[in-house]
């Protein structure tokens, strides 16, 4: 078919081009947002003058009957057009002819699909907060049902001390918050329309941008045209953001495995999201964490792929920025994806609260506190570090846990251990006592419980 932009050229393109040009097999994602632009554009052509009202409404009416025959799957997105635009515009024309023509007026294709990607990125960051608010909400419950359920809290993946599940959970809890912030950030950032600004110089036909802004629920327009038609930082913006949310994902995926596997048996995931071996029937595979742990590599490559593409590009407009969608559309598609699942998958484990309170015991985790129960009878923090020390060494020999060695026992390495030592080592007494904001006693937890409480009914 001829091109929109072929009266300057004498002969056609090769097809070879032509394919390695086009961007319909990808640009046909946000077909709701071309047509939704070009009928605020339509709409600001007849306000200012431009179209006439009779044109206008033969325009919309076209725009919209191609929406509803895409949507009902009676007009095909086809390879026949170039992109999402000429396939819009010359259906457009076939359906109401020469006024048809018109639409383009005072719009060039740069500001044009800068203004699709902006909207249908502003759409997807919408769909994305309203995934990690149902995350959210699954993990706030989890810590109001877990506040007492003990557990070993590690570094460098060696048992250190004990802590609740709940405020296991918390840390995430944080971190998700932190990732719905940053996708308000970029949503603020990013909404202010680029529509208007034309190829990279505005253009002499007296449009009234704030109404077209206005119309698509920007908060003003762009303020400098060749800005507004180069920049792309909202997408690499947004795939920071992803990156990160996966990397949360992925970290948490990685913690759900170790704690799913037969030596720690913490958690049993449901069966509907783990799957088993072809050839060992007792396998039964933590595969939704993997993949998810899997599949952030997936966004960091879309991530570091436009900062690539982006890193050499004079202003303004170039064809290589054309390379933002597919990376741009499988990371948000992907990140859709593993938050809705992990979210089913954490909301349906089960969790072994015995293996978790026993992993913490013979783990020695209650050894700081047996520490500073030497410590709060008048011995100095070093040596009550090496009495404890040498306690964990007879333990380990023995191979029971600092709770069941004899208080005799503990009197020979020192005599300072009474009968009060097994309260202060318990995990429930340990965990307890840790109750300034952020740590893991009850009353903390209930405090940054009732906080989340609040921050989750005031989520926009």
């Amino acid at each position: 078919m001829a091109q929109l932009w072929g009266g300057r050229f004498t002969k056609e393109t090769d097809q070879l081009v032509y394919n390695f040009n086009a961007s319909i097999s990808f640009d046909q994602k946000f077909y709701k947002q071309d047509i939704r632009g070009s009928i605020a554009h339509t709409t600001m052509l007849a306000a200012c003058g431009i179209l006439t009202d009779e044109e206008r409404d033969q325009i919309i009416d076209g725009l919209n009957g191609i929406l509803h025959d895409v949507e009902a799957g009676t007009l095909a997105i086809t390879s026949e057009y170039e992109d999402i635009h000429s396939f819009v515009e010359a259906n457009l024309i076939d359906r109401i002819g020469d006024v048809g023509k018109k639409l383009h007026t005072g719009r060039s294709r740069n500001d044009q699909v800068a203004l699709d990607m902006k909207l249908y990125t502003r759409d997807e960051i919408i769909d994305i907060k309203e995934l990690l608010k149902e995350l959210l909400t699954t993990l706030h419950s989890l810590m109001k049902k877990h506040t007492d359920t003990y557990m070993p809290g590690f570094t460098h993946l060696q048992k250190a001390q004990p802590i609740t599940l709940a405020h296991h959970f918390g840390a995430y809890m944080e971190m998700f918050k932190r990732d719905y912030s940053r996708l308000c950030d970029i949503y603020e950032r990013m909404n202010y329309c680029p529509l208007g600004s034309g190829a990279l110089a505005g253009t002499t036909y007296p449009l009234d941008r704030e109404l077209t802004a206005s119309l698509l629920g920007f908060y003003g327009p762009t303020l400098n045209s060749m800005d507004s038609v180069a920049d792309r930082d909202y997408c690499i913006e947004l795939l920071s953001a992803l990156a990160t949310i996966m990397m949360h994902l992925s970290r948490f995926s990685e913690e759900i495995i170790i704690w799913n596997s037969n030596e720690y048996k913490f958690v049993e995931l449901d069966d509907s999201y783990s799957t088993g071996s072809s050839i060992m029937p007792q396998k039964k595979n933590p595969d939704i964490a993997e993949l998810v742990r899997g599949k952030t590599g997936r966004v960091y490559g879309a991530l570091t792929s436009l900062l690539t593409t982006m890193k050499g590009i004079p202003l303004a407009y170039n064809k290589d920025m054309q390379e933002d969608k597919e990376f741009t559309f499988d990371a948000i598609d992907t990140v859709k994806g593993c938050i809705a699942l992990f979210n089913g998958m954490i909301k349906t484990m089960t969790v072994n609260k015995h293996n978790m309170a026993e992993s913490a015991k013979k783990g020695f985790t209650n050894a700081t506190d047996a520490a500073d129960y030497l410590v709060n009878h008048g011995v100095p923090f070093r040596d009550a570090h090496g009495i404890v020390g040498r306690l964990v060494l007879i333990c380990i020999d023995k191979g029971i846990a600092l709770d069941d060695l004899p208080l005799s026992e503990y009197k020979e390495v020192s005599p300072v251990f009474e009968e009060d030592i097994y309260q202060a080592i318990s995990m429930k007494e340990c965990v307890e006592k840790r109750n300034t904001i952020g740590a893991p006693g009850t009353e903390a937890i209930k405090k940054v419980i009732e906080i989340n409480e609040e921050y989750l009914k005031n989520l926009k």
